[in-house]
């Protein structure tokens, strides 16, 4: 009922955020300025300037535990839809408020930050597409050959599994771009990463593609076969549409690892988001504004992709009713 109320409040609702934002300003201006006046207070009130230290440091403990608490309290006063939001911003303004004291310089991330996108973000994507969707194949493959009764398939998927599991990936790029050229085949550094990428990320997805076409009760696979489908088409039309809404959660997220690992075929000289921040703050010695920079697109390009697979999520449910 307390949440009906203040939802229907807007003056208390402004109130209540009005005091949250005091919050958050004081903490701003808590970080930027020095708590030795605290020090100062106590030292001057007791007399003793070694107690100063100890007294100073329980009192600023008790002002942020106070502040916590106090935080705690008003978010209890929304619904659970403007908790999430809050929570979001405050947090987001905590990041920004902690890379806010390595002292950028936001003159030269503006002069690069358009550089960092449009040559390395787009790279990593490019990659990143082509690997998942080479992976994505060489899964369902695996899957249907872990499945299936031929000894030689499942020997074939299980040790290519195995293999490309247990190696780390790192190893495999070297492997592909340095290792080939001993054997006569030159391999530039963007199909080596893609296929390190592929095949180590498709071993994954084969067990993840596997777990989801077993879910689906035998049951389908029999009232398939009596309507006078092959196996083929059963598992085209009937299976997959419904294992789907399994494998693409696990699978969305195979994707934004992939994303983030993409930045080792820089080792190879790619130049995907991460070798291109590290080129560019090296000749203005400005290496932490473009670490950040490339690391505040990895995360904007990951709320994007979570922003798709729900919807992904979504379109597959009805097959599940």
């Amino acid at each position: 009922m307390q949440v009906e109320n203040i939802e229907k409040n807007p003056a208390r609702n402004f109130s209540i955020l009005l005091l949250l934002g005091l919050m958050l300003a004081g903490a701003y201006y808590a970080l930027q300025v020095s708590p030795g006046w605290i020090q100062h207070l106590v030292s001057f009130a007791s007399g003793n300037a070694n107690a100063a230290g100890w007294l100073g440091k329980s009192i600023t403990a008790a002002v942020i535990l106070g502040a916590l608490a106090l935080n705690y309290y008003l978010l209890t006063r929304f619904s659970v839809r403007w908790q999430i939001i809050i929570v979001w911003i405050e947090l987001a303004l905590l990041v920004v408020l902690f890379f806010s004291t390595f002292n950028l310089s936001f003159e030269f991330i503006q002069r690069k930050i358009w550089y960092l996108i449009s040559q390395g973000a787009v790279t990593t994507l490019y990659i990143s597409a082509i690997s998942i969707m080479i992976a994505f194949v060489l899964a369902l493959i695996g899957a249907i050959a872990k499945l299936s009764s031929s000894g030689i398939a499942i020997g074939i998927a299980t040790f290519y599994t195995s293999l490309f599991r247990g190696l780390p990936l790192l190893m495999q790029i070297f492997i592909l771009y340095i290792g080939l050229p001993q054997l006569g085949y030159i391999v530039d550094p963007i199909p080596a990463g893609v296929a390190a990428l592929s095949l180590c990320y498709g071993a994954y997805m084969t067990e993840i593609f596997r777990a989801g076409i077993q879910s689906i009760p035998k049951g389908q696979w029999e009232a398939a076969l009596a309507l006078g489908l092959d196996r083929g088409k059963t598992m085209r039309m009937v299976i997959l549409p419904q294992a789907m809404r399994i494998i693409i959660p696990p699978t969305g997220n195979q994707f934004i690892a992939m994303l983030k690992d993409s930045s080792l075929v820089s080792v190879v000289g790619v130049w995907e988001l991460t070798y291109v921040a590290r080129t560019a703050g090296q000749r203005e010695f400005r290496h932490i504004e473009m670490l950040i920079t490339a690391a505040l697109i990895y995360w904007l390009m990951s709320m994007v992709l979570e922003v798709i697979q729900a919807r992904i999520e979504r379109r597959y449910k009805p097959a599940h009713r």
